[in-house]
């Protein structure tokens, strides 16, 4: 938990990737917090999955689950 915590604070939080300016009012926070979320289980290049964001990974996993046996 501290991990995924410090990883918010450092990219979502403390920098101006995912809002602009200064934070000032919750709502700005809920905005970028959702933008964050979204980049992290989606978008973001996963070195243990290949270096694929999670969301293709995932698709690939699911279609290679659901593919026809080939006949021997």
């Amino acid at each position: 938990m501290e991990t995924i915590n410090g990883l918010y604070k450092a990219e979502c939080i403390r920098t101006t990737v995912f809002h602009d300016g200064p934070y000032k009012t919750i709502a700005d926070v809920e905005y970028a917090t959702a933008g964050w979320v979204d980049w992290y289980n989606v978008r973001r290049l996963h070195g243990s999955l290949g270096n694929v964001p999670p969301i293709e990974f995932e698709q690939a996993h699911y279609a290679a689950l659901n593919r026809e046996p080939h006949p021997v």
